[in-house]
């Protein structure tokens, strides 16, 4: 099998690559994440006009109809350089709005920039348990209105519209909500790894409902497999980075008048590292090959697979480099505490390896196979 990207693939992940070292330096993201908004508009615009917004959208809605595959490229850059624009919140809101169709001329403004969008799924209770959802819609389809509290909604004070998860007559329901609308407080506030996520209260906000009734699970499961699936490319971006920097530290640093990356016992921790990198790697290559598998349970194995895999290996990633940097890791001076934070929150986002390992087991044939 050929793992090589294609010339276009290529292409974009050269462009992404060049704009960052560039034009989001470490030190210009640095000022980014302290700014009052979070997030750079000049940043969001050159996103936009690399295409990269257009990518996942269908070319029936003025995108470029970009596959899975496409987008591990694009998240992988994205995970090297430690964005921090609301560019997965947009993409994986995206998802739901192809999933759940009749939404095109939204996903035409997400194509073009102008809407950024964000999903409100989890919940105090919830945890990694995406059906726990005390979130209730009222009202009937042409006048409907969601109640409930969403925590954690990532890019949420940024979001031009929401999708959310709520109950409707004990069914699952998604349901599109304008942020501006009435019945809707936000507070925002940044995370560890120096994005912006918010507490977003709806009470009674008038919202559209997306999917036909009883495809709410459905979609829902769907579209967060093809997250978790950006996140496991993500993450590998992140360690291709954190690895870099963690051999480059060990080249420079200084120790009984020898390069300390001279010493055997770190030479095997960077092999170490880079056995879980590349099993990390292809695991995320498996998981976007197969996230738009026909058959569910096929989807639900292989992702879950990646994503406790890859979280995993972060894990391993992460805590070794911070080692091996000494005291100088934990430093907010130094990109390796920026990316090891980083790391850490993509292995508990959309479910953490545990709670893959669990899902992996439960479906059906395991023990069979086992």
């Amino acid at each position: 099998m050929d793992f090589s990207y294609k010339e276009e693939q290529q292409q974009f992940a050269d462009a992404l690559r060049r704009w960052a070292e560039r034009d989001y330096t470490f030190e210009k993201r640095r000022a980014i994440i302290h700014s009052d908004s979070g997030v750079s508009t000049e940043a969001w615009a050159t996103l936009v006009e690399l295409g990269m917004t257009a990518l996942p959208v269908p070319e029936a809605q003025g995108g470029f109809a970009g596959s899975a595959v496409d987008m591990l490229v694009v998240m992988q850059e994205l995970g090297r350089a430690l964005v921090v624009e609301p560019y997965f919140a947009t993409v994986l809101g995206a998802r739901f709005l192809q999933l759940a169709g009749g939404q095109e001329d939204l996903l035409a403004r997400v194509a073009t920039g102008e809407v950024k969008l964000a999903c409100a799924l989890a919940e105090a209770q919830s945890r990694h348990d995406l059906a726990a959802i005390g979130a209730v819609a009222t009202g009937t389809p042409d006048n409907m209105g969601v109640s409930g509290i969403k925590t954690v909604v990532l890019h949420g004070g940024q979001a031009d519209a929401f999708i959310v998860s709520a109950r409707h007559q004990d069914a699952i329901g998604l349901y599109l909500v304008d942020a501006d609308t009435a019945g809707i407080a936000v507070r925002d506030y940044r995370t560890i790894d120096g994005l912006r996520a918010a507490t977003v209260s709806f009470d009674h906000a008038p919202a559209t409902p997306l999917g036909a009734p009883g495809q709410g699970w459905d979609i829902l499961e769907a579209a967060t497999d093809y997250g978790a699936t950006l996140l496991c490319a993500e993450s590998v971006g992140v360690m291709d980075a954190l690895f870099a920097a963690t051999l480059d530290y060990l080249k420079t640093r200084q120790q009984f008048g020898a390069p300390i990356g001279k010493f055997q016992a770190l030479q095997h921790r960077m092999a170490d590292m880079f056995i879980h990198l590349e099993q990390a790697r292809s695991m995320a290559m498996l998981a976007a090959v197969k996230v738009d598998s026909p058959d569910p349970e096929e989807r639900r194995r292989v992702v879950s697979a990646a994503k406790a895999r890859v979280a995993q290996a972060g894990k391993f990633v992460g805590q070794q480099a911070v080692q091996l940097h000494g005291g100088m890791g934990v430093t907010d001076e130094l990109p390796a505490a920026h990316l090891f934070k980083r790391l850490t929150t993509l292995g508990l986002t959309l479910g953490d390896a545990d709670h893959h390992i669990e899902r992996f087991v439960a479906q059906p044939g395991f023990c069979e196979a086992a």
